[in-house]
């Protein structure tokens, strides 16, 4: 995820004030990370779970980082953003097939919730599609759509999200493991 961040950052600078957007936020680290490191930014927060967002407000509170935090689901088209245009969106959704739960350290699954981190087995790329359905509307021209994903789900999230019209770059981790995406408009 830092790896995330720092990519966000860099596809930032290109904008003078860049308009940030985290979708499904969760504890807000992504959020929180990218408005320390790019202080002109306005950042937006977006999470379903009331529980996560209070979590979020209260991290940004506690190291003084002003952030527009939102209750939607991105799964019916973050419909409170309708209108809106942000030059960097950025996910870290749930992407985890459930049959995946036995395989998971007891560390990550006893302090995440579980609707933080799994998916149908029968359509575990539904986020990234929603997401990147709803980005069409409300990303900026130049903007960047970036996604952290499963790494055995690489192929088929690439393939998807440049059958939804994007351009992707795929990135290897610090474990050379395909683990980020980056997708602009086609122009």
């Amino acid at each position: 995820t830092e790896e995330l961040v720092i990519w966000a950052r860099d596809e930032a600078t290109k904008f003078i004030h860049p308009k940030i957007l985290d979708l499904c936020t969760g504890s807000g680290c992504i959020a929180i990370s990218l408005k320390r490191l790019i202080p002109q930014a306005i950042v937006t927060a977006v999470d379903l779970s009331s529980d996560a967002l209070a979590i979020a407000q209260e991290n940004a509170h506690k190291l003084n980082t002003p952030i527009e935090f939102i209750q939607d689901d991105v799964l019916q088209g973050v419909q409170k953003l309708s209108g809106k245009e942000f030059d960097i969106i950025v996910s870290n959704p749930p992407y985890i097939p459930s049959s995946e739960r036995e395989t998971m350290h007891i560390n990550v699954i006893e302090y995440e919730p579980n609707m933080a981190l799994f998916v149908d087995d029968n359509d575990p790329l539904i986020f990234y599609r929603e997401i990147a359905r709803s980005a069409r509307s409300i990303l900026s021209t130049q903007g960047s759509l970036l996604f952290e994903i499963h790494e055995l789900l690489a192929d088929q999230t690439l393939q998807m999200l440049q059958a939804e019209g994007f351009e992707v770059s795929l990135r290897h981790d610090f474990l050379s493991k395909p683990r980020m995406i980056c997708c602009k408009k086609k122009v």
